[in-house]
């Protein structure tokens, strides 16, 4: 991992953005992990898109700095898989062609945002694009934009899921 986008709605309703983004050539790892762990705090619901990926990124990086696995542990525990609802059938529209990405199902129920106008528009694209710039020293007229591009993408992930938890809150109300 060399990124994240926190986006944290408190229960008054005020939502606070966190990133980060690891723009050394250098082990993302311990910067990160520090950062989200002061970032994510030790309580509350954590929602992801994905659980299974997220929990073992989190395990991986438990794994790479101990002294952090009791906190990546604790964190797993707080997690919540947004994706759930679509990927088991809960809500469907046929808008989605049968995936439950958040890709298929944010710009279905949420139109006013898009990931289209993004430079960067998934994660496959995102690590690519950060390896080369900023491990394998490509892009070096671009490193500023880049980095703008992956924290736009990045944000706009966890902002999705915002909405759409706002969204199934609604329509389940």
């Amino acid at each position: 991992p060399f990124q994240y986008s926190i986006h944290r709605l408190d229960e008054d309703g005020t939502l606070t953005h966190k990133e980060f983004l690891h723009t050394q050539n250098s082990n993302p790892g311990l910067p990160l992990i520090k950062q989200l762990v002061e970032d994510i705090g030790e309580k509350g619901t954590v929602l992801v898109w994905y659980e299974s990926f997220e929990k073992g990124r989190n395990e991986e990086l438990g794994l790479m700095f101990p002294e952090y696995a009791q906190q990546m542990k604790q964190l797993n525990e707080r997690i919540v898989d947004l994706m759930v609802p679509f990927a088991s059938g809960w809500f469907v529209d046929k808008d989605f062609f049968g995936s439950a990405s958040i890709k298929k199902v944010f710009p279905v129920l949420i139109s006013e945002i898009s990931y289209k106008k993004l430079h960067i528009k998934e994660g496959g694209t995102a690590s690519r694009v950060w390896k080369e710039t900023f491990l394998e020293g490509e892009n070096t007229d671009q490193r500023d934009k880049i980095a703008e591009d992956l924290l736009a993408y990045c944000g706009l992930d966890t902002l999705a899921m915002v909405q759409l938890f706002e969204f199934l809150r609604t329509e389940v109300s």
